[in-house]
């Protein structure tokens, strides 16, 4: 372990292309077809939006799925028909992307931020407890990384309080909590297929659900408002046109055939990766009890001390793996709340409170994770094999020894 580091001019520990998106002939034989027929819109130009729907469904153990633009968006159709109002609460995480809270600004609700939990990194079921009021409507739980939280936990606290929960879970197709698909458990469940996430379009989201009527008020609001049955005129609810492609649906289908096999070459990855860098004093992956039965890494994270590598900051020893050719990242810069739109109420709504101040904000377990703790490596780097894991622990090695 004597090599000069790469980012000082050494040779690459790793020198493998891990590209992202899979693709091949399906995928483009099937967009070709429906460009070819001229059929590309929805609803009305073929069954290939509905199809993928029915497969991303019976993927997921679930009754229904309503496609949209996006990840962000379906966030907010499932705020919407889960009834909430002006002014109400909605308990979120701080350590997650943007979207899980801004779209509750956006349905003019106020972003309750609790903290997380340190061994997962997930939002702590304790902390969601203490933060309920009775202005609280709703629990977004993240399932970050495509680790799932403790929806058992989650669950029974929303049972308590009369809350309803969706599961954020775009970073979490394909993985499972106690046999069951992430997204299946809460009473909405939220997906992104944006370019990095492990089931991808380019583009595009999903909201799943078994309740007939968040089926129905969300289907509605993602076709301008129109309700099934209805006459193409007819509009009965605030929706918009937040409809997919036939393009992206055939994609996805295709994608979807191999996503349960890229979920369980993750998963093994990973169970093996972690074994690694257990050996490796100074970092140490996340915890995953026996609950969780299949996790599909969107983001492997471990937790960095800076103790055992000369004091090297997490950014600098992020930046080093990265040039070491591990597709890695230092994670979040800072909480949620930190960001200028909470710390300037930049907010175009009308119902937030004067009283609600994010500069008096602190959760500890998320700062800790996004200023010196948490690593990431993403998720096409986990659909190598043994000896790729190997070779991003042997880099690990590798700076630590320099």
């Amino acid at each position: 372990m004597n090599e000069k580091l790469a980012i000082n001019g050494g040779p690459k520990s790793i020198e493998k292309n891990f590209n992202w998106p899979v693709y091949g002939e399906p995928e483009i034989y099937a967009v070709a077809e429906i460009v070819a027929s001229g059929k590309w819109g929805n609803p009305d130009c073929g069954d290939a939006i509905a199809r993928f729907e029915t497969e991303f469904a019976a993927y997921c153990g679930s009754k229904y799925a309503i496609t949209c633009v996006n990840g962000s968006v379906s966030l907010r159709l499932a705020l919407i028909a889960c009834g909430v109002k002006p002014g109400d609460e909605v308990i979120v995480p701080p350590y997650t992307f943007i979207t899980t809270a801004s779209s509750v600004i956006e349905c003019n609700c106020v972003p309750v931020f609790v903290d997380i939990d340190p061994d997962t990194y997930n939002i702590s079921p304790a902390a969601i407890e203490a933060a309920i009021t009775p202005r609280t409507k709703v629990i977004i739980p993240v399932h970050f990384g495509g680790l799932a939280c403790d929806m058992e936990a989650i669950m029974s606290i929303a049972e308590k309080y009369n809350l309803k929960v969706i599961e954020d879970a775009a970073h979490a197709h394909g993985a499972e909590y106690k046999g069951k698909k992430l997204g299946s458990i809460g009473h909405v469940g939220s997906f992104s297929f944006q370019s990095s996430k492990n089931l991808t379009s380019g583009e595009g989201g999903i909201v799943i659900t078994n309740d007939d009527e968040l089926y129905a008020m969300m289907h509605s609001l993602r076709n301008v408002g129109r309700i099934e049955g209805g006459a193409w005129y007819d509009h009965y609810n605030p929706g918009c046109n937040y409809r997919i492609t036939q393009m992206q649906a055939v994609l996805l289908s295709e994608q979807l055939k191999k996503l349960e096999a890229q979920t369980r070459t993750r998963n093994e990855n990973g169970l093996y990766l972690n074994t690694l860098l257990e050996k490796i004093a100074g970092v140490e992956p996340l915890k995953r009890d026996e609950k969780i039965t299949l996790h599909c890494y969107h983001i492997y994270i471990f937790k960095y001390d800076p103790a055992y590598f000369g004091g090297l900051s997490k950014a600098d020893f992020a930046e080093m793996l990265a040039a070491e050719g591990v597709p890695s990242y230092k994670g979040y810069p800072h909480p949620l709340y930190k960001q200028p739109l909470f710390q300037n109420k930049n907010f175009m709504c009308y119902a937030i409170p004067d009283h609600v101040d994010y500069t008096n904000v602190h959760c500890p377990e998320a700062e800790k994770a996004c200023s010196s703790d948490a690593v990431w490596i993403l998720q096409h780097a986990m659909l190598g094999d043994k000896a790729d894991m190997e070779a991003f622990a042997n880099a690990i090695l590798k700076i630590q020894s320099r």
